[in-house]
Formats: structure tokens, sequence, C-alpha cells
């Protein structure tokens, strides 16, 4: 193997592709203060050169239906974007939501993604509506993968839009000091794409003219953006100071002693922190918390486990959401080397939070990050310092990236593990990649041995990266059986993997009724490494389309095997008994167009299920009722069926979201869910109001209720937690 990866190294040196850079585009500076109304109307604006917006969706390149003036400009202070976007039918402008960070592509949008760094894979994204509401976000990755965006990153900059008889206009106004960026010789060079989406017609204009044969997230791919250049611009380091503090009330019924009633006791909540951010230079920030809070985190979604491994829950905290990309060393799957929520939380428990420090940007070529967070001691659980040290940077080309990682989780009990890690990425030719991520874990309990594959993990894979033509991958995974990432997440245990896939796709022309489609068959073999047997195979043939109107369609036929060493147990007393098993399924799935006000999502599978069977699906509707409400309803349905042995098993879960836009700046939301597996209801309402960014104010209840009270004896309460909380954060902010 080791010298199969040296073969590929070497390849790698003799055939790289070094991409030709496109004609930078000089960007106007405005001398005289623009008025900020959200009317482009100034001579300052009109003077300056559109740029030319293509097609991008349904059909590449031709001319939109709509026309589109955008126009960008620069100061000492602010980066502006204008767009005056023509619209034949203003009375049919879409607006769905007026919520801050309420993306939703049932609304008509504009917005520009900047690639600060030029770096050709890392991008920040502003983006708005026809009222004005703000969104947010950052692009990992060369917006490659299946969700390669945080959502959650939020920073200080302004807009404002207007509404007349030849359509709508968006003035936008980004402070210099929100943006990170590298100046040389007096000049910045960044990468811009602005978009621009109009609901109705499932149709998007975007410039520069970028092919949508990577899919949906083309549009946003920093590598493919236009090169912009700004002379004579310095970053402000501005200082914000972030103090808050929260108050509450909350109810428990808890077993007593003897374990014969429930007794309920009431506790008084009272807290107090500080989050500090600071520009070191114009390109790193730094970040101080201190007694880190997270009462605001909606609860997690509730799942069924119908696997032998572990479930994996997204991160939700604000905190450890933003930037979060730059900690990213992922091996496939939900499989990383880093998962914040191993900091402060335990078995789905909190754990205070003491505080710590993060350091984020780039030094010289290298992009950074550093994260250092201390927790309290909690019942039996020691204080831990949790440290994470990131570095990545580009070589040979601007696709190809190598770095590094390191963490080390340490308690004050003396227990200790740590984990060091490197990865790279090679853009080959094309659009053909090879990635290789090799990591070594040690731990007090399994010794802290040399380089040896017992404490390893190996992934490498190449991949195309594209829908239209021929795409392929090959890959190849071990995981040793003392391999224990503290910090990390991994599903299987001591076993290696080979991977094998093909498919085709096609873009069509603009006279069919699809836009793509793609044929695709995807093999994976996992082996156990103590005695070399199968434990699974995995075959999956898909038929995967999209249509011009926005319907997406997917169906697959899976056929799997499974040698199961120890029993399997679900819930509802079902077992799965040790022994082989040969078991296929039919699923498919259907989303209609995104752009509609209602609409839904829906999947099923059906087929057999060890020495069973299986029926489930799943469907979503959602309602945008108007641009101040709005419900979204899950509810997913599982049943398994195993006549041999006499056991079955019926789960229901069920969600139901609803957003309450009062005004700009105060929203409601609701969140309740009912697992009919574990008998719970979950019920989380937050009331926010957000004025100016930075000044949060946020009232959350939560609940935790019993569905069947009777299925346990003594007699269980009604409801097991209930909590009502308060938070105020408020940012002052010197220059």
């Amino acid at each position: 193997m080791y010298r199969k990866i040296l073969l590929l190294v070497c390849l790698l040196s003799t055939t790289f592709l070094f991409a030709k850079p496109s004609a930078r585009l000089k960007i106007n500076r405005i001398e005289n203060a623009l008025t900020f109304d959200g009317v482009i109307n100034e001579q300052e604006w009109l003077e300056i050169s559109p740029v030319k917006m293509v097609m991008f969706l349904p059909n590449f390149n031709e001319t939109p239906t709509e026309k589109s003036e955008i126009r960008i400009a620069y100061d000492d202070e602010f980066l502006y974007v204008s767009a005056i976007l023509y619209d034949h039918e203003p009375d049919k402008i879409q607006v769905a939501s007026n919520k801050r960070d309420g993306w939703n592509r049932s609304n008509d949008i504009f917005g520009i993604m900047i690639d600060t760094f030029n770096d050709k894979e890392n991008g920040l994204a502003f983006y708005t509506n026809p009222v004005g509401s703000r969104w947010d976000f950052t692009i990992f990755n060369d917006a490659v993968g299946g969700f390669p965006v945080n959502i959650s990153w939020n920073t200080f900059w302004d807009v404002l839009t207007s509404i007349d008889e030849n359509g709508w206009n968006v003035e936008m106004r980004i402070p210099l000091s929100s943006l990170r960026f590298d100046a040389a010789n007096g000049e910045v060079v960044m990468g811009i794409i602005p978009w621009r989406w109009i609901a109705r017609k499932n149709e998007s204009s975007i410039y520069p003219a970028i092919p949508n044969q990577w899919g949906w997230w083309s549009q946003v791919k920093p590598s493919m953006a236009q090169e912009i250049v700004l002379s004579g611009i310095k970053n402000k380091n501005p200082l914000y100071i972030a103090p808050y503090v929260s108050g509450g009330f909350s109810r428990n019924n808890e077993l007593n002693d003897n374990e014969t009633k429930y007794k309920r006791r009431d506790d008084l909540q009272y807290d107090f922190g500080l989050d500090i951010k600071y520009g070191i230079t114009s390109n790193l920030t730094a970040d101080l918390t201190i007694n880190t809070d997270f009462a605001q985190v909606e609860a997690d979604d509730q799942q069924i486990n119908l696997t032998r491994f572990s479930l994996f829950f997204p991160e939700k905290r604000l905190f450890f959401q933003e930037r979060a990309a730059v900690f990213d060393f992922r091996f496939g799957g939900p499989n990383r080397l880093f998962y914040s929520r191993r900091i402060g939380l335990s078995a789905g428990q909190q754990v205070p939070i003491l505080g710590g420090a993060r350091l984020i940007g780039r030094v010289g070529q290298w992009d950074l990050g550093f994260l250092d967070m201390q927790t309290a001691k909690l019942d039996s659980l020691a204080s831990e310092n949790f440290g994470v040290l990131r570095l990545r940077r580009s070589v040979f080309n601007e696709n190809s990236f190598i770095g590094g990682m390191v963490t080390n989780r340490l308690a004050k009990d003396g227990t200790q593990n740590s984990a060091i890690g490197i990865d790279g990425i090679f853009r080959v030719f094309g659009d053909d990649y090879y990635n290789l991520t090799i990591a070594h874990t040690y731990d007090t309990e399994n010794g802290n041995k040399g380089a040896t594959l017992d404490q390893m993990r190996i992934v490498t894979f190449w991949d195309r990266r594209r829908f239209d033509g021929i795409n392929y991958n090959f890959s190849y995974s071990f995981q040793g059986e003392n391999y224990t990432p503290g910090m990390g997440f991994k599903t299987r245990e001591n076993y290696r993997r080979s991977g094998l896939g093909f498919g085709y796709g096609w873009i069509m022309d603009e006279k069919h009724f699809l836009q793509r489609h793609n044929f695709s068959v995807r093999n994976a073999v996992y082996e156990r490494n103590d005695d070399g047997a199968i434990e699974t195979a995995d075959s999956r043939l898909s038929w995967d389309f999209v249509t011009k109107k926005g319907y997406n369609f997917s169906v697959r036929s899976r056929l799997s095997y499974e040698n199961i060493a120890d029993t399997l147990n679900f819930e509802g007393d079902v077992d799965i008994i040790p022994g082989e098993y040969d078991f296929y399924n039919f699923e498919g799935s259907i989303n209609t167009p995104s752009g509609d006000v209602f609409g839904a999502d829906a999947s099923f599978g059906v087929g057999s299920f060890y020495d069973g069977t299986q029926l489930a699906f799943t469907i979503s509707p959602r309602w945008i009722v108007n641009a101040d409400f709005s419900l979204n309803f899950n509810y997913e349905f599982n049943k398994l069926n195993f006549a041999n042995r006499n056991q079955n098993l019926t789960v229901h879960i069920l969600r139901l979201r609803s957003s309450l836009t009062l005004s700009p700046a105060l929203s409601l939301s609701g969140f309740v869910q009912y697992n009919s597996s574990a008998n719970l209801i979950i019920t989380n309402a937050r009331l926010h109001y957000n004025p100016a960014e930075g000044n949060d104010l946020y009232i959350v209840y939560n609940e935790d209720s019993n569905s069947d009270r009777r299925r346990d004896l003594p007699t269980l309460p009604v409801f097991n937690n209930r909590t009502l909380l308060l938070k105020y954060t408020y940012t002052f902010v010197a220059d």
C-alpha cells in the first residue's frame, strides 16, 4: 500500500495543472460620499459600467429573461455593491421572509460571494431579498461536498432595497473591517461572484459565466470567481467586546433515592460572561470567551438509530459554528479528527465551559486555526482542556492544498488523548483530484506508541468533480484497532474499506425539459482487520435528474451484505442475531421547486432488512404563508417486521417548525418534536430581538415531556424538565 501511495505522490509532482489567471477587473474608487438609500440614481453609480450577467439556470450562458445591472465600488471604509434588478412583472416579485438569516429560495434574491484572500477555496457571501433581509454565510472547500457552507456566520454590514415599477434595487455597504484580506504593493486582489435568483421562474443569473457542471454550488465556487483589484486600502482592526447576562427558572422531576416516586426540584439560574474579538492584523483575528453560554441553542433533531453505529448530530452552537471550516479535517462521511461537540457536551448533557481562546486567519501563506477551551468539573467528569491547531496552505496550483492538525484533550485526573494528522488535496488535471489523509492518535489507555498502524487512520481517494460526462472515484481507507480520536468522531472500529464508483451525466440543451441527469453505480467493501472477513458490502445503482422547473428526482436500488458478530439491539426489544445477511431495497426521493411558496420533499425505501423487511418514508411539506410567517412539517415513518421471529418495530418521528417575523428586528420561532420510540415530546420556543448587529435578546422556553407515562414504574411525570431563560448580549465596538 505504501508503494502505491508513493507512486501517486510522484505522479502528482509531474502532472499538476496550473490554472491560467483570468483578466483582473479594476474597481472604481468613490471619492464623494454616496447617499445610502437603496435607490441607484446617483451619478457616481451610473458612471460605472455594470458587469455582464448570464443565465446560470436553467440554460447556462443564455441571455437572462430579466436584465440586471450590477456595479461595484469602494472607498477607504466600505466595499459598495449596487444592483438594478429589472422585472417585467414587478407585482410578481416574491418575498418569503423578513427574518435575519432566514434563507429561503422562495424569495427573489440578490447577493455576492467574495473570495477576500483570493485563495480560490474560501469565500464570504452577502445576500438579500426585495425587503432588505440580510443573509451572510461562508463557503469552504471550493464549494465541493454535500453542504459546503456555514450559514451561521454573521458579520457587520448594511443593505437597503427599494421596489419600483421597473423591478427592485439593492445597495450594499460592507465595511472593509468586516473582511480579511492580503495587500501587496498597495493593491488587494479578491474574487467576486454576483448572483441573482428569480424564484417564480426557477431562474438564476451570474457573473462571470460559470458553468453549472459542478451542480448547484457552482454559483459560489471561489476558484471560478472574477478577480478584482482594489488600490490603496487598509484594513482597520476594530475591537468587539460583547458581554452577556442570562437568567431563568427551571423545574425538574427527578426519581427519589428509593426510586418509588418522582419529586419536583425548582432552580433559579443566572449567569454572565464575555466574548471579545480583535483583528490582530488585517488577516488574523483573535477571539476570547469567558464563561461561554449556549442558552439560545435550538434542540437537536430526534433520530432513530437502525444501525450499529453512533448517531452523528451537527454542531448548533454559534461559537463553534463560526469559521468552522478552518478546523475541517475529515475522512469521509461524519468521520473527522475534530468534532466540536466533544467540548462542553457529554452524553447529551451540557458541561460548563469556563472559557477559551481562538485564533483564525492567515500567517504568510498558511491558513491558521487555533482553539483552546477549558471545561469545568461536572459530577464524576473531571475538568478538561481541549486544544486544536490547524494549518493549511496552497501548493503547486490554486486548487491544491496540504495541511495538518494537532488535537490534545487533557483531563485534570491525568488522562490524556492526543492526535496528529496530515492531509492533502491535489488537483491533478482538469476536474480530477487526489486526496490523502493520515492521522495518528495517542491515548493513556492504549499507550503512546510511535508511528504504528494500530493507532492510525489512513484515507486515500481519487475522484472526478463534475456532473456532466464521465465521473468516477476510487478510495481506500484503513483504521487501526487502537485509533482513538478523543476530540473526533468515528463510526466503525478496526477495519479497512475499498470503494469504487462510476457514473455518467448529461447537462441538457435549452429545448429539453430536463436540466441535467446522471446515472451512477457505487460499491464499497468493509473488512475486519483482525480476521480479514467482510463485515459490510454495499452496492448502489442510481439515477438522479433535475427538471428545468426545479423538480429533483432520485431513484436507486441497493444491495447490502452484513456480517454481524454481536447481537444488534434496536428499540422495542427487536434484535438482530449474529450471522451473515444479504438484503436489498429500493429507494426514491422527490423535491418540489424551491422557489414555490408551497412545496414538499419526500423520500421512501422498501425492501428486505437483515432477516426481515423494512418500509420507510419521510415527507416534509413547507408553506410560506407570507413574508412574516412560515411552517415546516416533517414526518418520518419506519416499520421493521421479522415474521420468522415474531418481532416488529414501528417508529414515528414528527417535527413541526414555525417562524413568525414580527418585524425585521423581532422574530419568534417554535420547534416541537415527537418520538414514538422514546415516547418523548420536545418543545423549544425562542423569541429573538436583534435591533442591530451584535445586539441580541433571547427569551427561550424548553420542555421535555413524556407521551406515555405508564410505560415504566413508578408512573412517569407529565414532564421531565421545563426551563424558561432570558439572555441579552450587547456588542461594544472600538475602532
